[in-house]
C-alpha cells in the first residue's frame, strides 16, 4: 500500500468446512473477533464478537453462523466496518474455534475448512488450517491501527488446543 492509502475500511472474513457424514455428529465451526484498546492491545479483550452476538456499536457482525457446514460457498461470514470503530480500538484478532460438546476434535478431523479475507471482491489472505492439524482453536488474521489511523492485516496463523472460553482469553495474547 502507498503512503497514500486509506488502509482498510470494510472486510468480510468467511470461514467454510464439509459437513460431517451422515449419522456423525456436527462439525460446528465459529469464527471469533477479539477487540483491543491501544491501552491494552495484548490484554484481556474489551469485547467479544461471536455466534449470537455482535460489538456494541454494530461495526463488527457475524452475518451467517452455520453448526453443521452444510451449503455452498461460505458457511460462516462475519463484517469488520474497521473504518467505524471508535478510535480507543487499536486491534482486532480474528480466529476460528472448533465447537466441541461431545468429543475433542482437530482441525485435521474435518475436511476442506477455509478462511478467506477480503476487501470487497479482493482476495487479502486466506488458509485451509491444515498447517495445525492438531490445533481445535487458530487465530487467522490480527488488524492493527497505524500511526495515521489507518488499518492494515497481518495474516497470523496460530494454532491453540483450547475450549472455546480458553481460547477467547488466550487469542489476544502476544506470540511467546
Amino acid at each position: 500500500m502507498s503512503s497514500l492509502s486509506k488502509g482498510l475500511r470494510k472486510v468480510q472474513v468467511t470461514l467454510k468446512w464439509d459437513p460431517s457424514p451422515i449419522g456423525a455428529a456436527s462439525h460446528d465451526l465459529d469464527i471469533v473477533a477479539a477487540t483491543y484498546t491501544a491501552d491494552a492491545p495484548h490484554g484481556a479483550p474489551a469485547y467479544l464478537v461471536h455466534f449470537d452476538s455482535r460489538s456494541p456499536d454494530g461495526t463488527i457482525t457475524l452475518d451467517r453462523d452455520s453448526r453443521t457446514g452444510q451449503g455452498f460457498g461460505a458457511d460462516e461470514v462475519m463484517t469488520l466496518e474497521l473504518e467505524r470503530l471508535a478510535s480507543a480500538y487499536a486491534r482486532v484478532v480474528v480466529g476460528v474455534v472448533i465447537q466441541q460438546p461431545s468429543a475433542e476434535k482437530t482441525f485435521s478431523d474435518i475436511p476442506n475448512t477455509g478462511t478467506r479475507i477480503l476487501d470487497g471482491p479482493v482476495e487479502l489472505a486466506s488458509d485451509d488450517l491444515s498447517g495445525m492439524p492438531d490445533a481445535s482453536a487458530a487465530t487467522i488474521a490480527e488488524f492493527t491501527r497505524d500511526e495515521s489511523g489507518a488499518w492494515r492485516l497481518r495474516p497470523v496463523l496460530r494454532g491453540f488446543t483450547a475450549s472455546p472460553a480458553e481460547f477467547a482469553e488466550l487469542m489476544g495474547a502476544a506470540p511467546a
